[in-house]
């Protein structure tokens, strides 16, 4: 017999509740219905609605991080270039943000309504995953691959923005792909991070 998991029930009814009708609005009773358990059996793996929250923004965050961490890691050791890496990351968040787009979409609409430590660790997660792709972006500008011109949380900004609002006009039945989309946002962004190239000086003295 398939043993039911009640952790998984419980979160995946949170989370789409959260998503179609609001964490404020959202009812610990209309959680186990939905989940079809009791408060007892849901109260045995979480505390409150906070912890439900924070669980859906945790599983999210620690899903992107380490992927970045795995994709960092096979480059570095395959010797791969810096501007290939730093696509192979921009793809991977772009498609895992549309593989988690309720947990996108709950978390702009309600991470402000996390208790204030939990707001904390967020933010310190979050911290982790920038400044792992600021390292990277920070390694393309020393070797003179990506512009140096434009701070670099300038340009992380600029992706992000992106990725950020997916939630609020990404539709699954749209034309492009999950693959798809992720390429041109990538390919998008690192036109515009690539650093221009020399101007070549003609030989033999002023030009005409």
């Amino acid at each position: 017999m398939r043993t039911t998991n009640v952790h998984d029930q419980v979160l995946r009814a949170a989370l789409d509740l959260f998503a179609t009708q609001g964490y404020a609005t959202t009812s610990v009773q209309e959680i186990v219905a939905a989940a079809g358990v009791t408060k007892g059996a849901m109260y045995h793996y979480f505390a409150s609605k906070d912890d439900l929250l924070f669980a859906i923004y945790e599983r999210m965050l620690s899903l992107q991080k380490a992927r970045l961490d795995q994709l960092v890691a096979a480059g570095a050791e395959r010797g791969d270039a810096v501007e290939d890496v730093l696509r192979a990351v921009c793809e991977d968040v772009v498609t895992t943000s549309i593989e988690l787009l309720a947990e996108g979409t709950v978390y702009t609409r309600s991470q402000h309504m996390l208790a204030p430590e939990r707001q904390a660790e967020v933010k310190r997660r979050r911290r982790a995953y920038h400044d792992d792709f600021q390292a990277l972006l920070e390694r393309g500008i020393e070797e003179g691959v990506f512009r140096d011109d434009v701070p670099p949380a300038v340009l992380i900004a600029h992706f992000f923005s992106d990725v950020h609002y997916l939630p609020q006009w990404y539709s699954p039945a749209g034309p492009e792909t999950t693959a798809e989309l992720a390429e041109q946002l990538t390919e998008l962004f690192l036109r515009g991070i690539r650093a221009e190239p020399s101007a070549t000086k003609p030989s033999g003295g002023k030009a005409k």
